[in-house]
Protein backbone atom coordinates (compact mmCIF):
# COMPACT_ATOMS: atom_id res chain seq x y z
CA UNK A 1 0.00 0.00 0.00
CA UNK A 2 1.57 3.35 -0.51
CA UNK A 3 2.18 5.85 1.65
CA UNK A 4 0.56 9.44 0.59
CA UNK A 5 2.84 12.29 -0.37
CA UNK A 6 1.89 15.00 1.39
CA UNK A 7 4.10 17.70 0.24
CA UNK A 8 6.14 19.11 3.20
CA UNK A 9 6.10 23.13 3.71
CA UNK A 10 8.90 25.08 5.70
CA UNK A 11 7.95 28.00 7.57
CA UNK A 12 8.36 31.78 6.06
CA UNK A 13 11.01 33.29 8.40
CA UNK A 14 10.95 37.18 8.47
CA UNK A 15 13.67 39.01 6.78
CA UNK A 16 15.16 41.38 9.11
CA UNK A 17 14.40 45.38 7.60
CA UNK A 18 18.01 46.94 8.51
CA UNK A 19 16.38 50.26 7.06
CA UNK A 20 14.72 52.59 9.72
CA UNK A 21 11.45 54.34 8.44
CA UNK A 22 12.40 58.09 8.09
CA UNK A 23 9.19 58.91 9.53
CA UNK A 24 9.57 57.33 12.93
CA UNK A 25 13.79 58.98 12.38
CA UNK A 26 12.05 61.95 12.42
CA UNK A 27 9.42 61.41 15.44
CA UNK A 28 12.42 60.59 17.18
CA UNK A 29 14.23 63.56 16.85
CA UNK A 30 11.52 66.30 17.34
CA UNK A 31 11.31 65.87 20.90
CA UNK A 32 15.49 65.99 20.93
CA UNK A 33 15.01 69.44 19.35
CA UNK A 34 12.15 70.30 22.09
CA UNK A 35 14.44 69.57 24.68
CA UNK A 36 17.73 71.17 23.15
CA UNK A 37 15.86 74.41 22.46
CA UNK A 38 15.32 75.23 26.36
CA UNK A 39 19.24 74.77 26.85
CA UNK A 40 20.00 77.10 23.79
CA UNK A 41 18.07 79.31 25.19
CA UNK A 42 18.88 79.38 28.47
CA UNK A 43 23.10 79.22 27.44
CA UNK A 44 22.30 82.31 25.18
CA UNK A 45 20.36 84.29 27.98
CA UNK A 46 23.26 83.79 30.83
CA UNK A 47 25.65 85.36 28.79
CA UNK A 48 23.79 89.03 29.43
CA UNK A 49 24.34 89.39 33.07
CA UNK A 50 27.86 88.52 32.44
CA UNK A 51 27.87 91.15 29.85
CA UNK A 52 26.46 93.18 32.66
CA UNK A 53 28.88 92.81 35.10
CA UNK A 54 31.51 93.93 32.96
CA UNK A 55 30.00 96.89 32.22
CA UNK A 56 29.64 97.59 35.96
CA UNK A 57 33.17 96.25 36.86
CA UNK A 58 34.37 98.83 34.13
CA UNK A 59 32.05 102.04 35.21
CA UNK A 60 32.26 101.40 38.92
CA UNK A 61 34.09 103.63 41.18
CA UNK A 62 36.59 102.86 43.56
CA UNK A 63 35.46 104.12 46.84
CA UNK A 64 35.97 103.59 50.95
CA UNK A 65 39.66 104.22 49.87
CA UNK A 66 39.84 100.87 48.02
CA UNK A 67 43.09 101.95 45.74
CA UNK A 68 45.07 101.78 48.17
CA UNK A 69 44.76 97.99 48.47
CA UNK A 70 46.88 96.28 45.31
CA UNK A 71 43.18 94.99 43.83
CA UNK A 72 43.76 96.81 39.91
CA UNK A 73 45.08 93.43 38.69
CA UNK A 74 42.70 90.86 39.92
CA UNK A 75 39.39 93.99 39.10
CA UNK A 76 41.43 93.82 35.52
CA UNK A 77 41.79 89.92 35.60
CA UNK A 78 38.51 89.43 36.29
CA UNK A 79 37.08 91.72 33.59
CA UNK A 80 39.14 90.37 30.83
CA UNK A 81 38.01 86.91 32.16
CA UNK A 82 34.11 87.73 31.53
CA UNK A 83 34.58 89.60 28.27
CA UNK A 84 36.61 85.88 26.88
CA UNK A 85 33.95 83.64 28.73
CA UNK A 86 31.13 85.78 27.10
CA UNK A 87 32.64 85.28 23.48
CA UNK A 88 33.50 81.87 23.78
CA UNK A 89 30.29 80.45 25.55
CA UNK A 90 28.36 82.25 22.49
CA UNK A 91 30.64 81.49 19.82
CA UNK A 92 30.28 77.66 20.84
CA UNK A 93 26.79 77.32 20.75
CA UNK A 94 26.69 79.41 17.17
CA UNK A 95 29.41 77.65 15.95
CA UNK A 96 31.30 75.42 17.55
CA UNK A 97 28.61 72.72 18.76
CA UNK A 98 27.18 71.43 15.50
CA UNK A 99 30.49 70.56 13.82
CA UNK A 100 32.89 70.32 16.56
CA UNK A 101 30.96 69.10 19.83
CA UNK A 102 33.79 68.03 22.11
CA UNK A 103 36.14 70.77 21.12
CA UNK A 104 33.65 73.55 21.90
CA UNK A 105 32.90 71.63 25.36
CA UNK A 106 36.67 71.85 26.09
CA UNK A 107 36.83 75.44 25.01
CA UNK A 108 33.70 76.74 27.19
CA UNK A 109 34.73 74.44 30.09
CA UNK A 110 37.97 76.47 30.61
CA UNK A 111 36.99 79.72 31.27
CA UNK A 112 34.21 78.86 33.46
CA UNK A 113 36.45 76.80 35.47
CA UNK A 114 38.50 79.50 36.07
CA UNK A 115 36.14 82.04 36.78
CA UNK A 116 34.47 79.53 39.00
CA UNK A 117 37.58 79.21 41.11
CA UNK A 118 37.79 83.10 41.45
CA UNK A 119 34.37 83.17 42.67
CA UNK A 120 34.91 80.52 45.05
CA UNK A 121 37.97 82.41 46.84
CA UNK A 122 36.23 85.74 46.71
CA UNK A 123 33.81 83.88 49.18
CA UNK A 124 36.45 82.45 51.24
CA UNK A 125 36.21 79.14 49.91
CA UNK A 126 40.22 78.27 50.49
CA UNK A 127 40.59 79.09 54.04
CA UNK A 128 44.04 77.84 53.70
CA UNK A 129 45.38 79.76 51.37
CA UNK A 130 43.43 82.73 51.42
CA UNK A 131 46.02 84.96 52.19
CA UNK A 132 47.17 84.46 49.01
CA UNK A 133 44.42 85.09 46.74
CA UNK A 134 44.17 88.59 47.05
CA UNK A 135 40.24 89.38 47.40
CA UNK A 136 39.76 86.71 49.93
CA UNK A 137 38.82 87.59 53.63
CA UNK A 138 41.73 86.59 54.94
CA UNK A 139 44.28 88.46 52.76
CA UNK A 140 41.35 91.79 53.28
CA UNK A 141 42.73 90.90 56.96
CA UNK A 142 45.80 90.61 56.28
CA UNK A 143 46.67 93.78 54.85
CA UNK A 144 44.24 96.16 56.72
CA UNK A 145 45.88 94.73 60.00
CA UNK A 146 49.05 95.54 58.09
CA UNK A 147 50.20 99.00 60.06
CA UNK A 148 52.09 100.51 57.16
CA UNK A 149 48.74 99.94 55.22
CA UNK A 150 46.07 100.98 57.48
CA UNK A 151 47.97 104.42 58.44
CA UNK A 152 47.48 105.56 54.51
CA UNK A 153 43.92 104.40 54.92
CA UNK A 154 43.42 105.99 58.25
CA UNK A 155 44.10 109.19 56.01
CA UNK A 156 42.12 108.54 53.38
CA UNK A 157 39.13 107.58 55.61
CA UNK A 158 39.30 110.93 57.16
CA UNK A 159 39.96 113.21 53.83
CA UNK A 160 36.28 111.35 52.45
CA UNK A 161 35.03 113.41 55.70
CA UNK A 162 33.09 110.57 56.53
CA UNK A 163 32.60 111.48 60.19
CA UNK A 164 32.22 115.12 59.54
CA UNK A 165 29.47 114.34 57.50
CA UNK A 166 28.26 112.28 60.52
CA UNK A 167 28.85 115.09 62.77
CA UNK A 168 26.57 117.54 60.94
CA UNK A 169 23.51 114.79 60.30
CA UNK A 170 23.75 114.64 63.94
CA UNK A 171 23.34 118.33 64.75
CA UNK A 172 20.05 117.90 64.33
CA UNK A 173 18.87 114.28 64.25
CA UNK A 174 20.87 111.84 66.51
CA UNK A 175 21.10 108.16 66.01
CA UNK A 176 23.02 105.59 65.83
CA UNK A 177 20.68 102.95 64.25
CA UNK A 178 21.40 103.08 60.61
CA UNK A 179 25.01 103.46 60.53
CA UNK A 180 27.67 102.03 57.87
CA UNK A 181 30.47 99.80 59.00
CA UNK A 182 32.77 102.67 58.75
CA UNK A 183 30.96 105.04 60.58
CA UNK A 184 30.10 102.56 63.43
CA UNK A 185 33.96 101.42 63.62
CA UNK A 186 35.56 104.83 62.95
CA UNK A 187 33.11 107.57 64.04
CA UNK A 188 31.86 106.12 67.72
CA UNK A 189 33.48 104.45 70.41
CA UNK A 190 31.75 101.19 70.53
CA UNK A 191 29.25 100.21 72.44
CA UNK A 192 30.59 97.96 75.15
CA UNK A 193 32.43 100.84 76.42
CA UNK A 194 29.16 102.53 77.37
CA UNK A 195 30.42 106.03 76.76
CA UNK A 196 27.54 108.93 77.34
CA UNK A 197 26.87 110.77 74.21
CA UNK A 198 27.65 114.81 74.39
CA UNK A 199 28.07 115.26 70.90
CA UNK A 200 29.23 113.87 67.65
CA UNK A 201 33.05 114.28 68.84
CA UNK A 202 32.68 114.36 72.15
CA UNK A 203 31.85 111.40 74.63
CA UNK A 204 31.96 111.17 78.50
CA UNK A 205 34.12 107.85 79.73
CA UNK A 206 32.60 106.66 82.72
CA UNK A 207 35.17 105.96 85.57
CA UNK A 208 35.21 101.93 85.38
CA UNK A 209 37.71 99.02 84.16
CA UNK A 210 36.70 97.90 80.94
CA UNK A 211 36.74 94.19 81.42
CA UNK A 212 35.60 92.22 78.50
CA UNK A 213 36.77 89.27 77.27
CA UNK A 214 37.61 90.15 73.74
CA UNK A 215 40.67 92.00 74.62
CA UNK A 216 40.35 94.54 71.42
CA UNK A 217 37.37 95.94 72.73
CA UNK A 218 38.89 96.98 75.39
CA UNK A 219 42.41 98.71 73.79
CA UNK A 220 39.69 100.55 71.80
CA UNK A 221 37.62 102.04 74.92
CA UNK A 222 41.37 103.40 75.34
CA UNK A 223 42.44 104.22 72.05
CA UNK A 224 38.72 106.66 71.17
CA UNK A 225 39.69 110.14 71.85
CA UNK A 226 37.69 113.40 71.70
CA UNK A 227 39.24 114.96 69.13
CA UNK A 228 37.77 115.24 65.28
CA UNK A 229 41.28 114.07 63.61
CA UNK A 230 41.73 110.77 65.98
CA UNK A 231 38.33 109.91 67.20
CA UNK A 232 38.17 105.90 66.74
CA UNK A 233 40.58 105.81 63.85
CA UNK A 234 43.51 103.85 65.34
CA UNK A 235 40.95 101.52 67.27
CA UNK A 236 40.25 97.95 65.73
CA UNK A 237 36.83 98.57 65.23
CA UNK A 238 37.52 100.78 62.39
CA UNK A 239 39.96 98.43 61.11
CA UNK A 240 36.64 95.93 61.07
CA UNK A 241 34.32 98.26 59.45
CA UNK A 242 36.44 99.14 56.44
CA UNK A 243 37.41 95.39 55.89
CA UNK A 244 33.45 94.62 55.94
CA UNK A 245 32.45 97.74 53.73
CA UNK A 246 35.10 96.20 50.88
CA UNK A 247 33.72 92.67 51.34
CA UNK A 248 30.25 93.60 50.90
CA UNK A 249 31.64 94.47 47.07
CA UNK A 250 33.84 91.68 46.61
CA UNK A 251 31.86 89.18 48.58
CA UNK A 252 29.19 89.72 46.33
CA UNK A 253 31.00 89.69 43.30
CA UNK A 254 32.00 86.58 43.55
CA UNK A 255 28.40 85.08 44.72
CA UNK A 256 27.22 86.17 41.65
CA UNK A 257 30.22 84.74 39.78
CA UNK A 258 29.61 81.76 41.40
CA UNK A 259 25.78 81.05 40.43
CA UNK A 260 26.37 81.83 37.22
CA UNK A 261 29.50 80.06 36.42
CA UNK A 262 27.23 76.33 38.16
CA UNK A 263 24.49 77.38 35.86
CA UNK A 264 26.44 77.89 32.33
CA UNK A 265 28.29 74.48 33.19
CA UNK A 266 25.12 72.89 33.71
CA UNK A 267 23.66 74.27 30.41
CA UNK A 268 26.25 73.03 28.58
CA UNK A 269 26.51 69.87 29.88
CA UNK A 270 22.90 69.13 29.03
CA UNK A 271 23.09 70.80 26.20
CA UNK A 272 26.52 68.30 25.04
CA UNK A 273 24.11 65.15 26.08
CA UNK A 274 21.30 66.10 24.50
CA UNK A 275 23.45 67.00 21.53
CA UNK A 276 24.96 63.43 21.64
CA UNK A 277 21.73 61.90 22.21
CA UNK A 278 20.44 63.76 18.93
CA UNK A 279 23.15 62.21 16.83
CA UNK A 280 22.86 59.01 17.77
CA UNK A 281 19.29 58.53 17.85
Amino acid sequence: MAEDARPTTTPKTPVANNHQDPTMAEAKAIPIKRIMLPFTILSFLLSFPILFCVVWLLYIREGNCEHLLPLAKLHVGIVFGLIVLFVISNGVLVFLRSRFLMLGLIFVMVPLLVILTIGLALIGAYTIDGRLIPGSPVWFSMMVNNDSNWNAIESCIYNTRTCQDLAFQWSYDFSTNKLSPIESGCCIPPSICDMKYVNATCWEKKPIVYEVSNGEYDIDCDLWQNDATKLCYDCYACRKGFISTLRQKWYRLGVFLVVVTILLIASHMLLFITTMWERHA
